[in-house]
Order: structure tokens, then sequence, then C-alpha cells
């Protein structure tokens, strides 16, 4: 009987132990749920902005590629217009200067076929001078 006591008492230590540790289980989870719930509250301001400022940067780079691409087109447009322009600039100058340049070219070719004629017929005159007097 010694030892059917000595094992009752053993199975109510084992049962006060685990009561225990039951008890000191649910205390710790209280504690852990309490702190949760703190640490939720802290945190959901926090969560609030961060969301405000992802929303607000998704904004700000929506507007920043509008804003980017306003710009290319911008200087698409002012390139093909800079290129009509020299184009148009090359058409009105360019066509007409290679006009006068080419009548610069006759004329001058005419006063140098003139000059020529003229050169010839006094070295034509001289000869026959010279022939005269030739012994």
């Amino acid at each position: 009987m010694v030892f059917l006591a000595a094992i009752a008492a053993a199975t109510v230590i084992m049962a006060a132990i685990q009561i225990g540790a039951i008890i000191y289980a649910g205390r710790m989870a209280r504690r852990v749920e309490r702190l949760v719930d703190r640490v939720e509250q802290d945190l959901q301001p926090l969560f609030g902005s961060l969301t405000e400022i992802a929303r607000d940067a998704t904004r700000a780079s929506t507007l920043a590629v509008a804003q980017v691409e306003r710009a290319d087109q911008l200087f698409a447009d002012l390139s093909q217009r800079l290129t009509q322009t020299v184009a148009a600039l090359q058409a009105t100058i360019l066509g007409p200067a290679r006009e006068g340049r080419a009548l610069i070219y006759g004329l001058r070719a005419a006063f140098a076929a003139v000059r020529s004629m003229r050169d010839d017929g006094r070295s034509r005159g001289r000869s026959d001078d010279e022939d005269a007097l030739f012994i």
C-alpha cells in the first residue's frame, strides 16, 4: 500500500504541476494577446501613413510620367518644325543663290570671251605692223 500511496501522491503532484502550467500558459496567452493589441494600435496609424505615402508616390510618379511624355512630344515637334524651317530656308535662299552664282559665272565667261577677242584683235594688229617692218 505504501507504493499505492506514493503513486497517488505523485499523480496528485503531477496534476497540480500540470494545472499550474495550464494557468501560467493562459496568463501568458492573455499577456501576449494584450501586447499584440497594443502593437496593432500603435502601428495602425503608421500603416495608414504608409498607405497614404504610397498613394501619393504613385500619383506623383504618374504625373511625372505624363510631364516627361509631354516634354518628349514638345521636343519632337520642335525638332520636326526646326527641320522643316531649315529645309524651307535652304530652298528659299540656296536656290536663288545658286542661280545668281550661275549668272555671275556666265557673266564672267562672257567678259572673258570679250577680253580674249579684244586681246586677239590687238595681237593680230601688232603682228601686221611688225610684218611690215620686217626686212
